[in-house]
């Protein structure tokens, strides 16, 4: 195995940073191990997305406050959807859909205007329009192939999106940094050949932004698979999603080359804590088990007391409920 090389970033992550990230679904791996560990995130208000186009759309909504109308659905397979949004946001009921996204919209505006981290995860270059308004969509909901067409999108065109959301989202929010990085996922459905340009596309326009501005970064994630691990042995049984031993390496590079050295340390005390409140006891009865409980909710206080970033109050709770 290469040895990995991953550049520290110039403002690591501290548990006072309030993280939105978005994008494929290898940025929700990121995000529930962020989660799990207790930092402040918000992950994908509009449900996962893969083009690039869709991204931009989707942030450039927030900084808009932008809410939809009932006009904005269409109902196919008994569902009312949004071509802009991912198929969680699809309910059978009108009135319940829109409740749904409008809500997820309102939160993300309010998260991004105080947002110290954007993390931005691109999976396709490839971007689907319908036929009949040439709109682009996010998400095909399982409607017709003959609705849409299907292109692959040039490297202007990805930058030339990506670079007028983040001059709008350093207006929103200045302090904001972005770190862009690559799904390892496999499109294999494009082919082969079509999915490596597809990720080439994405690579090279992200690096082109990078290039730009100071405040935008670069992590490996794609190439940690790819050019690291590089053995398929790395991936689920479909040979394109990475398995969770390499979203686990993937993990502890994105920790060591992203996140403050003393956050890391706080990681390892909530870690602790984490694992102890999933922990399922056979005797819950016994008196072992009550003095387990105890302990660890004094770890629980005494650790929330010295770091008041941090939310251990369900865990607090639990050890509470012995």
């Amino acid at each position: 195995m290469l040895s990995p090389d991953v550049p520290p970033l110039s403002r690591p992550l501290t548990y006072s940073d309030r993280i939105l990230l978005i994008g494929s679904c290898f940025t929700e791996h990121i995000s529930d191990r962020l989660a799990q560990h207790k930092f402040h995130v918000l992950q994908n208000p509009h449900g996962i997305l893969f083009n690039p186009l869709s991204v931009a759309h989707s942030l450039n909504s927030y900084m808009d406050r932008q809410l939809y109308a009932a006009d904005d659905l269409f109902l196919l397979n008994e569902l009312w959807n949004s071509w802009d949004h991912h198929t969680r946001f699809s309910h059978i009921n009108q009135e319940a859909a829109l409740m749904g996204i409008n809500a997820s919209q309102t939160a993300a505006a309010s998260f991004m205007k105080q947002a110290d981290v954007v993390i931005v995860t691109l999976g396709s270059a490839f971007q689907y329009y319908l036929k009949e308004s040439g709109r682009h969509v996010a998400n095909n909901h399982r409607a017709p192939a003959q609705w849409f067409e299907k292109r692959l999108l040039p490297i202007s065109e990805i930058v030339a999106a990506l670079y007028e959301t983040i001059n709008r989202l350093h207006e929103y929010n200045p302090h904001a940094q972005i770190i862009f990085t690559i799904s390892p996922v496999r499109h294999i459905r494009d082919g082969v050949t079509d999915n490596n340009r597809s990720k080439a596309r994405l690579i090279e326009a992200v690096h082109d932004l990078c290039g730009r501005y100071g405040h935008v970064s670069y992590f490996p994630a794609y190439e940690l698979i790819i050019d690291v691990l590089r053995d398929y042995r790395y991936y689920d049984i479909d040979f394109v999603h990475p398995n969770y031993s390499a979203t686990s390496f993937v993990w502890e590079q994105f920790v060591k080359a992203c996140i403050a050295p003393d956050a890391q340390d706080l990681m390892k005390q909530v870690a602790d804590i984490v694992t102890a409140r999933n922990h399922r006891t056979r005797f819950p009865d016994t008196q072992a088990h009550s003095r387990f409980m105890s302990t660890y909710l004094e770890k629980t206080h005494a650790l929330a007391a010295k770091y008041p970033v941090l939310d251990l109050r369900e865990e607090a709770a639990y050890f509470s409920g012995f």
